[in-house]
């Protein structure tokens, strides 16, 4: 007769550390425990803090094992690596230890459950070296079961331990924190989730991308024990391969109702651009996907998250980036200042908080990024300050109390600059110092009028750069701009221009007789800047 299948037990089980080494993420502890261990230094109560599923509970069945493991053959003693062999270890790890209780603080939470502990622990251990109590969610206790625990807790039998775990350690009292050795578990970063689950799937025998993985990874925010739950949906829902099932990245999208990253890349571009039927539009085409609009607005957080970063110059980039978003990514953080990012983040923010709480989502998604696109214009606290200071720049004129302001496209042009270099002047002279430089540097001038702009761009600068330039111009000369890119002829950008004349200008003085007489008699000398400027005076 042949034996019955064994029941199938979910990843979430099947994967829990059975030792220190399987724990991830959390290797300060492990180190802490380890001396505390070999030196003899135990406290004799410990509590474990930290979110869900970053291994709050397996950790404390691993310390009652590393304290009552007494090896393979059984003269061992107390060790940060049980052999999980001897019988103390394998009783432990499947929850049958008479030494070891684990008791569930939420659903025992009165007086009584405690006193049951306090008379218990005047006992020896039956069979094993310490008589270990594990109390989950230990913040779940009533305040009269916290009272009567700390006199023991504080002066506990040499044969008892403490382990406790929670996730609100801020509802735990100060007298109990106090009289405990604590350790906060931090949220496990993606990548080592990631790695993790490549482990999982291999063992497992399931083939799955690597982005599907990243994206598993992410969803969990940090916890081992909700990745593996979703990745375990992954491959319940995963189209069978050739002989195993096949975990892809499109699938995990669409279980998760996740926007992909170029979705999301365009969505913002459109954004920036201003342009409005083009956004309701993508809008709803991510929506006809099954596309959460919270997600949506996510996702939008996090773009602009990492293009604040990256212009702050810290390095984000990874692996399961493509060429194509760390480009965007660049030209994003090149053309956009820090205030304006500022400002785009608060209120996409506001507008996900919104969402979270609203009867039709995607009616508020839309009508929030449509705040967001019309409030690009609005001035910044700053320049509000400026205005009440100084006036408005360029000579624009102030409305007066009580009277409606004209509409910036009717004011005169003889208040804008009249030139291109009057208006890269006036962009500094409102503060805007980054876009003046950017101008210089990487703007081919087509023509200009004021209130018209018509260039050619040199990279790093994008298409959405004129977008940016219409904003800085409406906030400094309170006139309506158009900014126009063509492929037409155009002059070259004043920094090339300079350079153009630096270098005429060198050639101009090799090319008299003096200096001409000085190279031929010094074939190795140089031309040195400050001759260049003494000539130029001169």
């Amino acid at each position: 007769m042949s034996d019955s299948p064994q029941p199938y037990r979910v990843l979430a089980r099947k994967y829990r550390p059975r030792n220190f080494s399987e724990l991830i993420g959390q290797d300060a502890m492990v180190q802490t425990l380890g001396n505390a261990i070999r030196r003899g230094r135990l406290a004799h109560a410990f509590l474990m803090t930290g979110v869900r599923g970053v291994g709050k509970t397996s950790t404390a069945r691993l310390i009652a094992k590393a304290l009552n493991c007494v090896g393979p053959d059984g003269q061992g003693g107390p060790t940060i690596d049980p052999c999980g062999q001897c019988e103390p270890c394998k009783a432990i790890a499947e929850g049958r230890h008479i030494d070891v209780v684990e008791m569930d603080a939420a659903s025992h939470t009165g007086v009584d459950d405690v006193r049951e502990i306090i008379e218990a622990v005047r006992y020896a251990a039956v069979s094993a070296r310490y008589k270990i109590y594990i109390i989950d969610e230990v913040h779940m206790l009533s305040k009269n079961a916290f009272n009567a625990l700390l006199k023991t807790l504080e002066e506990p039998p040499a044969h008892v331990k403490f382990l406790f775990a929670t996730t609100e350690v801020n509802k735990v009292p100060v007298t109990v924190l106090s009289r405990c050795q604590r350790f906060d578990l931090r949220r496990i970063p993606a990548e080592m989730l990631a790695a993790h689950f490549t482990h999982v799937v291999d063992a497992e025998g399931v083939a799955a991308e690597a982005d599907a993985l990243a994206l598993i990874a992410q969803a969990a925010e940090g916890s081992a024990r909700d990745g593996l739950s979703i990745l375990d949906q992954a491959i319940a829902h995963a189209e069978m391969g050739e002989g195993a099932p096949v975990v892809t990245a499109a699938q995990v999208r669409e279980m998760l109702g996740l926007s992909d990253r170029g979705a999301v890349r365009r969505l913002l571009g459109l954004l920036l651009e201003g342009d409005t039927g083009a956004l309701l539009g993508a809008v709803r085409d991510q929506y006809a996907l099954g596309v959460e609009p919270l997600a949506l607005m996510r996702g939008l957080l996090e773009l602009v998250h990492a293009v604040t970063l990256q212009k702050a110059g810290r390095d984000i980039s990874s692996p399961g980036q493509s060429a194509e978003e760390q480009e965007a990514l660049r030209n994003w953080a090149a053309q956009i200042g820090f205030a304006p990012l500022h400002r785009l983040w608060q209120l996409l923010l506001k507008g996900h908080d919104e969402i979270a709480s609203a009867a039709f989502p995607i009616e508020t998604c839309e009508m929030a990024l449509l705040r967001v696109m019309h409030a690009a214009t609005m001035p910044d606290p700053g320049e509000i300050a400026r205005l009440l200071r100084d006036g408005p720049a360029s000579g624009a004129q102030m409305p007066a109390s009580g009277t409606p302001s004209a509409p910036a496209s009717e004011q005169p042009s003889a208040s804008l600059p009249a030139t291109f270099e009057q208006m890269i002047a006036a962009l500094e002279d409102g503060g805007r110092h980054m876009i003046a430089g950017q101008i210089r540097d990487c703007v081919r001038l087509v023509s200009y009028a004021p209130q018209s702009i018509e260039m050619q761009l040199v990279p790093p600068l994008g298409r959405e750069f004129a977008k940016t330039l219409e904003s800085a111009l409406h906030q400094v000369t309170r006139a309506r701009w158009q900014v126009r890119i063509s492929d037409g002829p155009a002059a070259p950008t004043l920094l090339e221009q300079d350079e153009r004349r630096r270098a005429d200008e060198r050639a101009e003085i090799l090319e008299t007789p003096v200096v001409k007489a000085a190279m031929a008699a010094f074939p190795h000398a140089e031309l040195s800047d400050e001759l260049e400027q003494w000539s130029a005076e001169r």
